[in-house]
């Protein structure tokens, strides 16, 4: 059997809460979700001393190419229907 994994990492700047522990608490939130709803690893990678912007990487594996590239792009029209924030920065790698 084949082994793809797809990698994402992106900066998601938000507009809600005015401080570090409001970014804690979104950024959190969205990471349950994400790892709950799509079955995804999922982090925060970066930026962690600014309080409206998240550096976050996740990835997921499966057997087929396709399918991996369709989940990452569901994970990110999620994020972006979030509607919390803008998502910016995105850089995807499929290692198959």
């Amino acid at each position: 059997p084949m082994l793809v994994v797809g990698i994402c990492s992106f900066e998601w700047m938000f507009y809600e809460g005015a401080s570090l522990k409001d970014k804690r608490m979104i950024v959190k939130s969205l990471i349950q979700r994400l790892s709950s709803r799509y079955n995804v690893s999922v982090a925060e990678i970066g930026a962690h001393d600014k309080w409206q912007l998240a550096a976050i990487g996740f990835s997921c594996v499966g057997n087929e190419r396709r399918h991996v590239e369709r989940m990452l792009q569901e994970v990110l029209r999620f994020i972006e229907s979030d509607g919390r924030g803008e998502v910016f920065n995105i850089q995807q790698e499929i290692i198959s």
